[in-house]
């Protein structure tokens, strides 16, 4: 089987949520695992949840521990380039040679339960795969972050060592439930008898949810702001530099992102790091060298071309409530051209309020991906208006990016955001056609 093959099996698999849905979804994946021999029984997992936040905490931890020398894995969702980007082993992604070999391995154990529980969905495969390729590359430790909510999801099989819920917003109301106090009890889900569960949530409501159920099952609930203090916070283009203090040291982070709100998650990162046993917990100079070395591409990145470029996922209100702050407080004389495109899922209306919040040039556009619906950019244009803002339509990403380069004046920023499809569209041809393009020059 080659990549492509594989690729195209997988693609078969995607549905929205209908998987979730069904009754049966996680002990069709225990059996799923079963079947596999349970590979992510064979290393011991961080598991890493939350609205928000989630995929850099996540991203945070794991370049901590490689920076202590311990061979690392790490899940994360969406991708933003190529699938195999979902497990990686010391930041480098899995071979499409051996994400083909994987799945040919995993074929077998899907026929075999689709029988009595229908073949896994995409997601439940790929995360197959990832916990298969760790066990055979022997990982010391795995850091898994959840895929939607925590109750229901894939990845709740674990028994981690530490579990995380960085934040609550709403987003996947269509699955989650629509209101903070139902998606807390979801992801609240993920708590586990003995195991620590640490959180970053702001909202009260959430909190009270997510603390119940850890009274419940009988883990540890450790409030982040309450334990880690963020002391000395200063921010220019190429990053950022902070103390975090723990009940245990004072780390100097020097964090290469932008965004205030990575300081939180830093802070959930090098939290959950203390909770580890003695044989797998990074010394401090180890986990200041971890986090100096993160790599996000597609969050808050930032390109210091004429005009500027930045490439920020913000796919739900929360997310464009961070990157919101973000310009304001990095660029606060600045005015912005937004190229967006949003899921028709997603609460479009209330993301554009929040866009609202700077000064700024609207250019709707969609994207192209299997198994998720794009909201036509005439629909986001007319929320907009509604909102008292005013967009311009241009159905095709690459179009719609050019023209807003080629309009912004002075010192405006071009900002890529919305759903996580258009940003890495936008950022591939960005990376191949001008930065690879100025790098050949």
């Amino acid at each position: 089987m080659t990549f492509a093959q594989a690729h195209a099996y997988v693609l078969e698999l995607v549905s929205e949520t209908g998987s979730r849905r069904e009754p049966y979804r996680l002990d069709r994946m225990r059996r799923f695992l079963e079947e596999l021999g349970n590979p992510q029984e064979r290393y011991p997992t961080i598991h890493v949840g939350g609205t928000s936040g989630k995929g850099s905490t996540a991203v945070m931890i794991a370049s901590a521990l490689s920076a202590a020398g311990k061979r690392t894995g790490l899940h994360t969702k969406p991708h933003l380039r190529s699938v195999v980007e979902r497990a990686k082993i010391d930041g480098v992604p899995v071979s499409e040679e051996r994400f083909a070999e994987l799945i040919e391995a995993l074929i077998p154990a899907m026929d075999r339960i689709a029988a009595e529980f229908t073949r896994p969905s995409y997601y439940e495969t790929l995360l197959a795969l990832t916990f298969l390729y760790f066990a055979q590359e022997e990982v010391d430790v795995a850091v898994i972050e959840v895929g939607v909510g925590g109750k229901l999801d894939g990845t709740n099989v674990l028994h981690p060592l530490v579990s995380l819920i960085t934040n609550v917003g709403l987003d996947h109301t269509d699955i989650l439930g629509d209101t903070v106090e139902q998606i807390a009890a979801d992801k609240a889900g993920i708590a586990k008898p003995g195991v620590p569960l640490l959180s970053a949530v702001d909202r009260p409501e959430a909190r009270a949810v997510i603390e119940a159920q850890c009274a419940r099952v009988g883990a540890p609930f450790l409030f982040v702001p309450d334990l880690v203090k963020i002391l000395e916070a200063e921010a220019e283009t190429s990053g950022q530099h902070f103390t975090l203090k723990t009940p245990e040291a004072e780390y100097r982070i020097e964090l290469p992102l932008l965004g205030e709100f990575q300081q939180r998650n830093a802070a959930c990162a090098v939290l959950a790091l203390e909770q580890l046993p003695p044989q797998l917990r990074p010394a401090r100079e180890e986990v200041e060298r971890g986090l100096a070395h993160v790599d996000l591409p597609g969050r808050m990145e930032y390109f210091p071309t004429h005009p500027a470029v930045i490439f920020d996922v913000a796919h739900n209100p929360d997310k464009a409530d961070n990157l919101v702050r973000s310009l304001r407080a990095l660029f606060p004389d600045r005015r912005f051209t937004f190229v967006i495109a949003i899921g028709e899922s997603k609460d479009a209306g209330e993301i554009l309020r929040v866009f609202a919040q700077v000064p700024a040039t609207l250019i709707f556009t969609s994207f192209d991906a299997r198994g998720r619906t794009a909201a036509k950019p005439q629909r986001l244009a007319s929320i907009a208006e509604t909102a008292g803002l005013w967009g311009r339509a241009v159905t095709d990403p690459v179009e719609a990016f050019s023209i807003a380069r080629r309009n912004a004046s002075g010192d405006e920023i071009v900002v890529v955001t919305g759903s996580t499809f258009v940003v890495a569209e936008l950022r591939e041809w960005w990376m191949e056609n001008v930065v690879a393009s100025r790098a050949a020059h």
